[in-house]
């Protein structure tokens, strides 16, 4: 399948024999990506809920002793439980890349919204991420993230060349409702080996 500018989406593409997920990027105009100024996509549930046993792991990996990633008494107390690494939070909603009762042709995830943008440009950088953590996110809590589309600049001219910045807006809730953190991201959108 491809990209179609016409109806600004884009689709999963397997290019690997092994199945690994691949996406191809939506290609259209700066008018066309303005259109989808404001849209945001449906809320993507967590498959799993924050699990103690992968908040352990990835500390042990970083080395990280904070007794709020080991100390189920002390997390306890002063968070309501093990606490999740801020590092792990796009982490919670990543799905499985193949499950084994996946069925042929079964849906698949969609790609992050900034990639389903139709522009001009054949690659693409991230260039900013802000993380704003407004409650704790803990052992047992089940996430939900929405992904918004807040800006598609004007064409810029850069040192890696022409084209547009891409501003997204994920905004994550726990199981009751509460907003947990929101992820501002920015990347440029260019074509490679373009510069003016």
């Amino acid at each position: 399948m491809q990209c179609r500018a016409a109806s600004l989406s884009c689709d999963p593409v397997d290019q690997h024999p092994s199945g690994q997920l691949s996406y191809q990027m939506a290609f259209g105009t700066y008018q066309d990506a303005l259109q989808m100024v404001g849209s945001a996509t449906e809320p993507r549930i967590a498959a799993h809920r924050v699990s103690g046993a992968r908040i352990q792991l990835f500390a042990a990996m970083l080395r990280d002793a904070n007794p709020s990633y080991w100390d189920a008494e002390f997390a306890g107390r002063q968070w309501g439980g093990l606490l999740a690494p801020p590092a792990l939070l796009m982490g919670w909603l990543i799905p499985a890349p193949w499950l084994p009762d996946q069925a042929v042709g079964a849906a698949r995830p969609a790609a992050s919204l900034a990639l389903r943008v139709p522009l001009p440009g054949n690659t693409f950088i991230n260039a900013s991420n802000d993380v704003e953590f407004l409650e704790p996110i803990v052992e047992g809590d089940l996430l939900t993230a929405v992904e918004e589309l807040v800006s598609v600049s004007p064409e810029k001219q850069t040192r890696l060349g022409v084209g547009h910045f891409v501003e997204t807006l994920e905004t994550y809730r726990r199981q009751d409702g509460a907003v947990v953190a929101r992820s501002r991201n920015t990347l440029f959108r260019f074509t490679s080996g373009q510069v003016s």
